[in-house]
């Protein structure tokens, strides 16, 4: 193999591993996102919740006086 052959394929090896990276590091912040929209998706239940309960307690209250 001549040196040129040798450089192409040093380039090519270089390429493809910060490719690799790249593409783990995509995936892991996929990831992350994914958590957080859960944490997120879960905390806008509980306020929906909260808000419903409210709503119930001034009828309740609106009906008794």
């Amino acid at each position: 193999m001549s040196d040129s052959q040798q450089d192409e394929q040093d380039d090519l090896q270089n390429y493809l591993e910060e490719k690799a990276k790249q593409e783990q590091e995509s995936e892991q912040e996929s990831e992350t996102l994914s958590a957080y929209d859960a944490c997120v998706l879960a905390e806008s239940a509980k306020i929906h919740e909260l808000i419903a309960e409210a709503q119930g307690k001034n009828k309740e209250s609106s009906e008794d006086e």
